[in-house]
């Protein structure tokens, strides 16, 4: 079967393409930027790669043929405080048009649970979309799962950002929701068991695990299952845009994101019924469970995707490639070589740089750069690495972007996402006669720009004239 995956680079999608390519099926990805799907030369040689922005005005002679199923896993919550609905209305409306040119069989919608009667503005918007989408010329599946639980996920990730780092910790009176946390695992058998199955043609479902747990008591149980001492004491006073800071400042969240979530944060999260379980014959496994299969993959370094990497929450307003060519004109450059004797250690030295391996010199300075750019709504240090090995293009790194990453080539390049009066680069490349070449471009922004710079400049002095010998050198 021919399958289409919109937001293949996503959470949800990294997670769904080698489950549908197990099966059999042929698979068409969808993404706005072809350079960042992150999938290895294997897996990109078994798929066909569809590069589309729904958010445009669709070009309907470029779509793919002979499509018979597509999953719609596009959302917009973490790009916009107060615009995200539209656009994903306008995702879904141009969605639509497509389908009906490729005369789709089915699409499958992975939503989320709406029976609270007084919605969030996330969760009206999603009920939204699956009213757009139900008037498509197509059979409609749609899947309504409330937090999913899984390493990288947002939801597992912030709960843990919490629990890790305070252990005690002063709540807002939302923690007392009610919500019935899926594993990821869960949500994928569920995805992938309604393709082509008629008895789930235009119908709702709603997905969840066997715990109905409040947010306090997802952290209490975080804490016990990771041996972790914690101490909750919720208050009343937390407004929705204080629990938004507290979350924001504490966690790897993007402000946007924490708000939008605080404002469903509010609402029970509960399936009204289990048919769906009933049907495809799934047996879900608990909110414990959920929490230390995750750890499992992170402690083998098997975390496929991860929320953070999302293009959604970062400073680009273009594909990556617009930032791919380093500009030269109006900029400034701090430009470092080194002859190289273990050209190999510097090349894993580079590729498993930040992250909690650090930036091999003055890494409290690195920490400070990323608390004061959190304090003026950066995106600070704490999104780390998805993986401490592996680089794709477009992984988020501490407060930088992989714009390429291309360990064939020798060559690492950066682009920065603290907040700068300007745009940033940082490239490592070792060139043929083993040179390691390090070098930080920065384009200024008017006189604000320069006066930076120029008052960076006995930073970059020690910061990078260590980090460069230490990559050189360092075993660690």
């Amino acid at each position: 079967m021919k399958i289409l995956l919109t937001g293949a680079n996503g959470y949800v999608g990294r997670r769904l393409l080698p489950e549908l390519l197990e099966q059999g099926h042929e698979v068409v990805c969808c993404v706005r930027d072809k350079l960042r799907l992150g999938l290895d030369a294997v897996t990109l040689a078994r798929v066909t790669v569809w590069e589309v922005d729904f958010l445009k005005t669709p070009v309907l002679d470029s779509c793919p043929e002979g499509i018979d199923v597509a999953y719609f896993l596009i959302h917009s919550m973490s790009s916009s405080i107060k615009k995200f609905d539209e656009m994903e209305a306008t995702s879904a409306h141009n969605f639509n048009s497509y389908m009906d040119i490729m005369k789709v069989n089915q699409v499958i919608y992975l939503s989320g649970i709406v029976n609270d009667p007084n919605l969030s503005k996330h969760m009206r918007s999603r009920s939204n979309v699956e009213q757009i989408l139900q008037k498509g010329k197509y059979n409609t599946t749609v899947l309504k799962a409330g937090i999913i639980v899984g390493s990288g996920s947002s939801s597992f990730e912030i709960i843990r950002d919490l629990c890790e780092k305070l252990p005690i910790m002063i709540t807002p009176k939302w923690v007392l929701t009610k919500s019935q946390p899926i594993a990821i695992r869960d949500v994928i058998q569920y995805l992938t068991g309604v393709i082509n199955r008629e008895d789930c043609f235009n119908q709702s479902f709603d997905i969840g695990g066997p715990n109905v747990i409040t947010y306090k008591q997802m952290m209490q149980l975080y804490a016990k299952t990771r041996g972790i001492k914690l101490a909750i004491i919720t208050i009343p006073v937390f407004t929705p845009k204080l629990s938004s800071y507290w979350l924001y400042f504490v966690t790897s969240t993007s402000y946007k994101l924490a708000m939008n979530l605080v404002d469903s944060m509010k609402m029970e999260v509960i399936c009204s019924d289990n048919r769906l379980q009933k049907m495809l014959g799934i047996k879900p496994i608990s909110y414990v469970d959920a929490i230390k299969l995750a750890f499992k993959k992170i402690e083998q370094n098997l975390v496929i995707s991860s929320w953070k990497d999302s293009l959604a929450s970062s400073r680009f307003k273009e594909n990556l490639s617009a930032y791919i060519q380093v500009p030269t004109y109006g900029c400034l450059k701090d430009s470092k070589k080194l002859q190289l004797t273990n050209p190999d250690l510097a090349l894993e030295n580079i590729w498993t740089i930040g992250g909690e391996k650090g930036w091999y010199y003055g890494n409290w300075m690195w920490q400070l750069r990323g608390s004061i750019d959190k304090i003026f709504g950066g995106v600070g240090m704490r999104r780390g690495r998805t993986s401490p090995t592996h680089l794709d293009n477009g992984d988020a790194l501490d407060f930088w972007r992989v714009l390429l990453a291309d360990k064939k080539e020798k060559r690492l390049l950066l682009f920065a996402e603290m907040r700068v009066p300007g745009e940033a680069w940082l490239e490592f490349r070792i060139d043929k006669d083993n040179i390691l070449h390090q070098i930080a471009t920065f384009r200024p922004t008017g006189i604000p720009g320069r006066l930076y710079w120029y008052a960076m400049i006995p930073f970059h002095f020690f910061i990078f004239d260590g980090m460069l010998k230490n990559i050189a050198n360092s075993n660690n």
